[in-house]
């Protein structure tokens, strides 16, 4: 077996995540809305309970989440968890990579949304919410973030286009670089099938001699800050 110098499978990530257990504004114990702009994420529920609410054009839906079972959404889908106690997932990203390049835009009011400086100032966590960090500006973030969501969940798809219209807006600037990544990342696992299907075709099997074993023992973090929980993290796919 050797060191892990592969992506895993598809470019996807894949993280541990422990569901915050404290109350937001609304009541509901759970993490922060958001939306992503280009990554279909997934669930698979280890251990707890609770549910996904999600807003979409279809409106508003609540999925729930009990152990074995998985939950997907693609992108656009504005989506909050809610912790029923213990709620804890194994989370697969698509593109990894790309969320932490910034394709995750939180539900915030529109004023916030509007204004990059005020959008960053309010989304940040000390120490980019490195391991150890006070754990009560991820709290701030998701309180202000609900209210957005609140508010999103009640306006119907004008609401929802307005702030998709937004996020759009606020990433702009980061296209070009997310745009490389893909490219480095799921874009060349995408484009090494091709190549693998040509050389089978050709009846050309060196690929398969090449094949390799890949391994990492355990999480290269334990307890990061995320948008819905703390996450354990593994290698990003390159």
């Amino acid at each position: 077996m050797t060191d892990r110098s592969a992506p895993l499978p598809g470019g996807i990530g894949v993280s541990r995540l422990r569901v915050y257990d404290t109350p937001a504004p609304d009541g509901l114990v759970g993490g922060t809305p958001h939306v992503h702009l280009c990554c279909t994420e997934g669930y698979v529920v280890t251990d707890g309970e609770g549910v996904v609410q999600t807003v979409t054009a279809a409106g508003f839906r609540e999925t729930s989440l009990r152990p074995g079972a998985v939950v997907w959404f693609e992108p656009g889908t504005v989506h909050r968890l809610v912790n029923g106690g213990g709620l804890t997932i194994v989370v697969l990203m698509q593109n990894s990579g790309l969320p932490e390049a910034g394709d995750a835009v939180l539900t915030f009011p529109p004023d916030v949304l509007a204004d990059p400086a005020a959008y960053a100032a309010a989304a940040a966590l000390p120490d980019g919410g490195a391991p150890g960090a006070d754990v009560r500006a991820a709290y701030r973030r998701r309180d202000l973030a609900v209210t957005g969501f609140q508010a999103l969940r009640s306006g119907g798809p004008t609401a929802l286009a307005a702030f998709h219209a937004a996020a759009v807006a606020l990433r702009e600037p980061l296209l070009a670089g997310w745009r490389q990544r893909w490219e480095s990342g799921a874009g060349r696992a995408a484009a090494d099938t091709g190549a693998h299907l040509d050389a089978l075709e050709r009846g050309d099997p060196r690929h398969l001699g090449e094949a390799g074993v890949y391994a990492v023992d355990e999480p290269v973090e334990r307890g990061r800050l995320g948008m819905c929980g703390l996450l354990d993290t593994y290698p990003a796919a390159s």
